[in-house]
């Protein structure tokens, strides 16, 4: 927990709001604690302005009052959020004669109660005195309390059940349609703790609690909110911010439900997608997590990104990015992340067929060969990118594969290729581009000629780095081989370490290896020049053509164990069987 001089500090801090509400001391405890355990695992981070002690050095001379004495004007001389922590305080000392609060069923219905009541009563006299504000003042004040004690709660999520039984829950989702912006702010700052990942309840309580709140408009309720937050306002962005971080929590508990009630609603995708291109002097925290949200919300979710492509996000996505191809972000700063989530979500897109379509016919191919050529951060994001596009089956794919050979794209990648210091996550998205075109490329088609040819050129040289890479790899998955059988041999025939085993494979570079061998057998199989120079190469450590069919066989027997999930409608099988032939 913080300790009393920052709470101190933190009350004199300024604030655009016109009404600053009391706090009690359960609020104060929470703000504590939450400072107390620095940012949250997320990428963006609220900053709050703290004012230091030495600024207030001079701000009075002479002996201090003493500590029962009050001021010229009957206080204690200390702020209300101050004499309530004091208080707070005073309840954890074990020689006060307070009763710590137990919070349980009855605490949280005589809770419910009040709240109840300040809602009601704060409604009535809006009604009454509405021009009038002085006349309600005090009922909304009271209800800023109110509100703000419920954050207690995510520490006791077993309540979370009752709360919503009682109605509170419904009753709390409503206040974000309250007049006053404030009381919305307050309400969803704690919706927001509520739902936050490090709040410790069960799945049924979870449940119980946001199935409540989105039965009740909460998404509906929040994109009105953002419409009426003016960010320029302290407040009002803090607000944005914490709505945003509620659409985060929730996309992180309904994933493994494939829940589409906040993936894919209308309303809610409409406006980050605005959000994100707001104009600004200078990328915000508020702007960067629209875009965080954007790219997290598709992450999981095929139907996400397909009604995201259907709203033109990949052409929008393309012109934001296109601020960067041969302008960096400002290191460290919330663009160099905007620009991060930008590329997260355009990949995102590009792994649908919807989105490969939309890639193409926005010039996203040309897009990202100009930022390979001629970018700097944004290059690397680049290339991941375009790995994804013209990756996947099927025609979109394919058009995409076309569009990179028609825009230039074969110099630019293999001059890429052939440079003497990539890094290996460079060599493996360029290899699995190359694998891609092969691949999906119609036969005897211009493009595919012109690919193949690349190979060939320069007397066979960039077969021949091909192959060179081949046996790095293969040097790798032996030496991960070795270990797993000698493991297997303590495990007296146990294998539920399989999987694990698996992601050794793939982190030795296993689908490269893959990748590369497919390759291979398309350049033996299509040219004879590449087949008698593939062929000494692999004779110079001692190995043959059954090398490269044995990983093709791999992958056919891995393609029968999941034909039942998944069948590939360009027959990657057939394709596979028809190269084995070639290499006997």
């Amino acid at each position: 927990m913080a300790n009393i001089d920052d709470l101190f500090k933190a009350s004199s801090a300024g604030s655009k709001r016109k009404l600053e509400p009391l706090r009690d001391p359960n609020e104060i405890y929470k703000s504590a604690r939450l400072a107390s355990k620095g940012t949250s695992s997320r990428h963006a981070s609220v900053e709050e302005t703290v004012e230091s002690d030495d600024d207030n050095d001079d701000a009075e001379a002479g002996p201090a009052l003493p500590p029962d004495e009050e001021d010229d004007f009957g206080g204690s001389g200390l702020t209300a959020q101050e004499e309530d922590a004091l208080d707070y305080i005073d309840a954890l000392d074990p020689a006060s004669d307070q009763q710590p609060i137990r919070f349980d069923g009855a605490w949280l219905r005589k809770t419910a109660i009040n709240f109840e009541k300040c809602i009601n009563k704060n409604a009535e006299l809006r009604a009454k005195y509405e021009n009038d504000p002085a006349k309600f003042a005090e009922s909304e004040n009271n209800l800023d309390q109110e509100i703000r004690s419920l954050s207690i709660l995510s520490e006791h999520p077993e309540l979370y059940t009752l709360f919503v039984d009682l109605g509170s829950a419904s009753s709390l989702v409503s206040l974000l349609a309250h007049e006053n912006t404030d009381i919305a702010i307050d309400a969803v700052e704690v919706i927001n703790e509520l739902t936050d990942e490090e709040v410790a309840a069960d799945e049924g309580e979870w449940d119980a609690l946001v199935d409540a709140l989105l039965r009740d408009d909460l998404l509906g309720l929040l994109v009105s909110n953002f419409e009426r937050f003016d960010e320029r306002e302290e407040a009002d962005q803090k607000g944005a911010y914490y709505a945003l971080g509620i659409i985060e929590n929730l996309c992180g508990g309904i994933a493994a439900k494939k829940d589409g009630r906040v993936t894919e609603n209308d309303k809610l995708l409409k406006w980050l997608l605005r959000r994100i291109q707001a104009k600004e002097p200078k990328v915000s925290q508020n702007k960067q997590y629209a875009a965080e949200i954007l790219a997290i919300l598709m992450q999981d979710s095929p139907p996400a990104r397909r009604k995201l492509a259907s709203l033109d996000a990949t052409e929008i996505l393309l012109q934001l990015s296109s601020t960067y191809r041969r302008r960096d972000p400002e290191k460290g700063g919330y663009e160099e992340e905007y620009m991060e989530n930008l590329f997260e979500a355009l990949t995102s897109l590009a792994d649908e067929p919807e989105g490969k379509a939309k890639f193409a016919e926005a010039d996203g191919p040309e897009l990202c060969l100009l930022m390979m050529k001629d970018g700097n951060k944004s290059k690397a994001s680049a290339l991941r990118l375009l790995t994804h596009a013209v990756g996947g089956s099927g025609a979109a794919g394919a058009e995409v594969c076309q569009k990179v050979v028609k825009d230039g794209g074969l110099k630019i990648l293999f001059t890429t290729f052939m440079k003497k210091k990539n890094d290996r996550v460079t060599t493996e998205l360029l290899i699995s581009i190359f694998g891609s075109m092969l691949r999906l490329l119609p036969a005897d088609s211009d493009e595919r000629i012109r690919a193949l040819a690349k190979f060939v050129e320069k007397d066979y040289e960039k077969t021949t780095k091909l192959v060179r890479i081949r046996r790095d790899y293969a040097a790798r998955m032996n030496e991960v081989e070795r270990e797993i059988e000698e493991e297997k041999k303590t495990l007296d025939g146990d294998w539920f370490k399989e999987d694990e085993w698996f992601l050794r494979r793939l982190d030795a570079g296993l689908f490269c290896l893959q990748t590369i061998d497919v390759i291979l057998a398309w350049l033996i199989a299509e040219d004879d020049g590449a087949r008698g120079i593939i062929r000494k190469l692999l004779a110079d450590q001692d190995e043959t053509f059954d090398v490269i069919r044995r990983t093709l066989e791999a992958q056919i027997k891995g393609i029968e164990a999941g034909a039942a999930e998944n069948k590939d409608p360009w027959d990657l099988k057939e394709m596979l069987s028809t190269l084995v032939e070639f290499l006997r």
